[in-house]
């Protein structure tokens, strides 16, 4: 995604989003990061979020399931480990990118966050937290195959963003066939140790 594709959607959100901000205003919505966030809407233990709110933390919880179908672990507490690194990692990701681009993915959010843009652009009537993954794929699915560029670019955004962020990991490199960097770089490049020496 690139910064061209960014400014599309959110020129493309502006109206949307402006029709929404009586209600940002009076409805109590709040997009400030999530810092520690407690309670059933975000579990996500010993992580201060520093871009995502609580409100992307529920909307990525519906999604990564769909974007992910087949990837994640089967069994529930690996699968829950695997949910909250992956949060944890599209928070940091996101807090490394430009200005520009954290303001266009904020655009992005708050569009799918607020129930005008998400009922008006992606068909989802009810919260994210109570959306099913075959609802959120369909979701997926009809903004990925949509002919509207604004629609695209916003699939492209969250499905580059999740597979980042997923695959990315040093435990998801099989799942993507990838079996890992040589083994003479990791003997001689020095961010490998000092990696697993964060881990260790």
């Amino acid at each position: 995604m690139n910064r061209r594709g960014f400014l599309k959607l959110g020129l493309g959100g502006t109206l949307v989003l402006g029709a929404a901000g009586l209600g940002v205003h009076l409805g109590g919505y709040n997009n400030a990061p999530a810092g520690k966030p407690e309670g059933q809407a975000a579990r996500v233990p010993d992580h201060d979020f520093q871009f995502l709110s609580r409100q992307d933390i529920v909307l990525f919880q519906a999604l990564l399931p769909a974007l992910l179908a087949g990837a994640l672990p089967a069994s529930p507490e690996p699968y829950q480990r695997s949910m909250d690194n992956t949060l944890i990692r599209i928070d940091q990701g996101i807090s490394a990118f430009s200005p520009a681009n954290r303001q266009q993915l904020r655009k992005l959010f708050d569009l799918l966050n607020l129930a005008p843009g998400r009922i008006a652009l992606a068909g989802i009537w009810r919260d994210w937290s109570t959306v099913s993954q075959e609802q959120a794929h369909a979701f997926l699915q009809r903004w990925r195959d949509s002919r509207f560029g604004l629609l695209n670019s916003g699939y492209i955004a969250l499905s580059k963003l999740t597979n980042v962020a997923f695959y990315g990991a040093r435990e998801h490199w099989p799942a993507s066939g990838y079996p890992g960097p040589p083994a003479w770089a990791v003997s001689a490049l020095p961010q490998f140790h000092n990696r697993r020496n964060r881990h260790d």
